[in-house]
């Protein structure tokens, strides 16, 4: 074989192992992408960096994998769905103390489905691995809910982290609401 012609099938390899390469990453992107929506949009703004953003989703997909997620019981649903009327009947009286409530409910049906209880930007991005469509509810109610803290939120303020709880407590239960009657309706 002449020298030439090694030469070209070096380059024809090279060529052929980067589009293989580029056809792959783009494969990962559009895979990440899909699988979290806006949360793959708020990485890549976030670190400034697609590889980097994309290197972030991937390492929450394989620590989300190993946790022991699961679904919830139906009287377990029932249960919280209980719960969250009670939350929403608060509202009237206390909308500062509802906040509080749907807050602690949220993390308690977290903690039942299997998440880890480590710190809010943690579970956020826990969340975002199974919910990536919601994740931003939680974020948005958890910093409605901390301006309530110092009494910065307005009434209005505090009925949509209200809604925000709700959207995501609904995805975390998979339900919707007209399945959350309580145990006793449902006979």
């Amino acid at each position: 074989m002449d020298v030439t012609l090694t030469v070209v099938l070096v380059i024809a390899a090279m060529l052929v192992g980067g589009a293989v390469a580029w056809y792959l990453q783009q494969q990962r992107s559009r895979r990440l992408r899909d699988r979290f929506g806006p949360e793959y949009d708020r990485a890549r703004a976030e670190t400034g960096d697609v590889r980097r953003a994309e290197a972030n989703l991937a390492a929450r997909e394989q620590r989300v994998e190993k946790l022991h997620i699961r679904a919830l019981s139906a009287p377990e649903a029932a249960r919280f769905g209980e719960v969250w009327r009670h939350v929403q009947t608060l509202f009237v009286d206390d909308p500062r103390g509802a906040i509080k409530e749907a807050d602690h409910l949220v993390n308690e049906v977290m903690t039942a489905k299997g998440f880890p209880m480590a710190d809010f930007e943690q579970r956020a991005a826990d969340i975002s691995v199974d919910h990536p469509r919601v994740v931003e509810h939680y974020r948005a109610a958890r910093a409605i809910a901390g301006r309530s803290e110092t009494n910065t939120a307005s009434t209005e303020d505090l009925r949509q982290a209200v809604i925000h709880y709700r959207t995501l407590f609904e995805d975390l239960l998979e339900q919707k609401p007209s399945e959350l009657k309580p145990v006793h309706a449902r006979r």
